[in-house]
């Protein structure tokens, strides 16, 4: 079973330009976790709410003071300030994708390894799909269980 077989070809993506607005926007109505950034045609990054809410954390400093004095209303206030910046401003630039000839468990694995539910499939940093470890166990299943029936 190859990623190509299971993934997912109709993908949401957001360009650089995109308003932290727009793509909270669609993870919200979507549920979805990330949305690759694709720029002439070209998968150069990946935007997940990890990374809009990461904005908003608490800093290495508020830890080790023990997280006395960290105002959370404050924090939370900074939400819309958060949604003026650009995706550029946020997204991982380091992509971690997997090719769509590459069989599926081995993806899964790879998305194990580095704590995705999701990874981009990509060809010469051409945006092919996305792939989830839902869609991995949905294929297993299919492929197992329901060949027993």
């Amino acid at each position: 079973m190859l990623v190509q077989d299971i993934m997912s070809r109709n993908v949401r993506t957001v360009s650089p330009d995109t308003p932290l607005l727009e793509v909270s926007s669609l993870m919200c109505l979507y549920r979805l976790s990330g949305l690759p950034v694709v720029q002439d045609g070209k998968l150069v990054g990946f935007v997940a709410e990890k990374d809009v809410l990461a904005r908003m954390f608490p800093t290495l400093a508020d830890f080790r003071d023990g997280m006395r004095g960290v105002d959370y209303e404050a924090m939370e206030a900074q939400y819309k300030e958060v949604m003026y910046l650009k995706t550029a401003d946020l997204m991982a630039t380091r992509v971690i994708s997997v090719p769509p000839d590459m069989h599926a468990l081995q993806a899964a694995s790879n998305m194990v390894r580095y704590n995705f539910r999701r990874i981009p499939v990509a060809k010469d940093d051409t945006l092919l799909g996305m792939l989830s470890l839902g869609d991995v166990h949905k294929a297993l299943f299919h492929g197992n269980v329901s060949q027993r029936s």
